[in-house]
């Protein structure tokens, strides 16, 4: 049971940071590499602040958040005035940035040897000990998060978004402010993957850096490109299909050297498929081209 538990606590986890993601690759047309360094923020802080300042979890959270977003605005004000490629490329930068400073950093960071005894979360009256519990709690938050996206890209905001994605200078001579738009969903998007990060250090209750690498990027974006993008749905589907691929590959009983390249090459062989019979995913709205 506790293991089912495991596995539907990480779906909620994930479903946050692939509808977030969402936004910025399907409602705006950004396609981003960096999500995984938000998600590395937000883990990375909150256990700091818990671990070696005695914070409460609820603080430490907001803090977290709050981090992420002021970061994604000195990331985003100059990478934004790029497109296409040079931002893909910007971003992927970001994302190198972080993982080699979270690496590297032994002094705050603690390094390759990461971050261990982050305290289980604490509300008030209320402990999120057991995998049970964790599980109701994530799942009550991604459900908050993915309700409030889902209301964010039905918004006039989330219209506009969509008026970027399909044609950047007819939004702009409607009157439309796109690098304001712009800056304003990368920060969205970066704060709810930091507050991902905060769920996921609060359930590992250890880190390290290889949680946060370029690859796990990869993954985040292959989970909508599979699940589609442009919608809410995409994601959310994307999400538990990735998710339980892995380990649904346990059952089959490969050997452990084999399994890892197996999973990868199954992830790559379904992209190539997806991008060329099915553009929009499996349940999106917006093709990629």
């Amino acid at each position: 049971m506790n293991y089912l538990l495991h596995i539907l606590t990480v779906i909620a986890i994930y479903s946050i940071l692939a509808s977030s993601l969402n936004l910025l690759v399907g409602y705006t047309g950004l396609l981003s590499l960096s999500h995984a360094a938000f998600y590395g923020i937000g883990a990375y802080v909150s256990a700091l602040l818990m671990v070696e300042a005695g914070l409460p979890f609820l603080p430490s959270l907001f803090i977290a958040v709050a981090v992420a977003t002021l970061i994604s605005f000195v990331i985003s004000v100059p990478s934004l005035r790029l497109r296409g490629d040079y931002f893909v490329l910007a971003s992927l930068g970001f994302q190198t940035i972080i993982y080699f400073l979270l690496y590297n950093w032994v002094g705050l960071t603690r390094g390759p040897y990461g971050i261990a005894g982050i305290p289980k979360p604490r509300l008030p009256g209320i402990e999120v000990a057991s995998v049970g519990s964790y599980f109701v709690f994530s799942f009550a938050i991604a459900v908050i998060c993915v309700g409030l996206l889902y209301c964010v890209g039905n918004s006039p905001f989330g219209r506009a978004l969509k008026a970027i994605r399909e044609d950047e200078l007819a939004a702009a001579s409607l009157g439309k402010n796109v690098f304001r738009l712009k800056v304003t969903a990368f920060a969205l998007a970066a704060s709810f993957a930091a507050l991902s990060g905060v769920l996921f250090a609060g359930f590992m209750r250890y880190i390290d850096p290889n949680s946060f690498t370029v690859m796990e990027s990869i993954f985040i974006l292959s989970i909508i490109i599979i699940g589609g993008t442009g919608n809410i749905s995409g994601p959310l589907i994307g999400t538990v299909l990735m998710v339980i691929l892995p380990e649904a590959l346990r059952f089959v009983g490969l050997p452990d050297r084999i399994a890892p390249n197996l999973r990868q090459i199954i992830y790559g062989t379904m992209i190539i498929l997806i991008l060329r019979f099915r553009p929009q995913g499996l349940a999106g709205e917006y093709r990629f081209e």
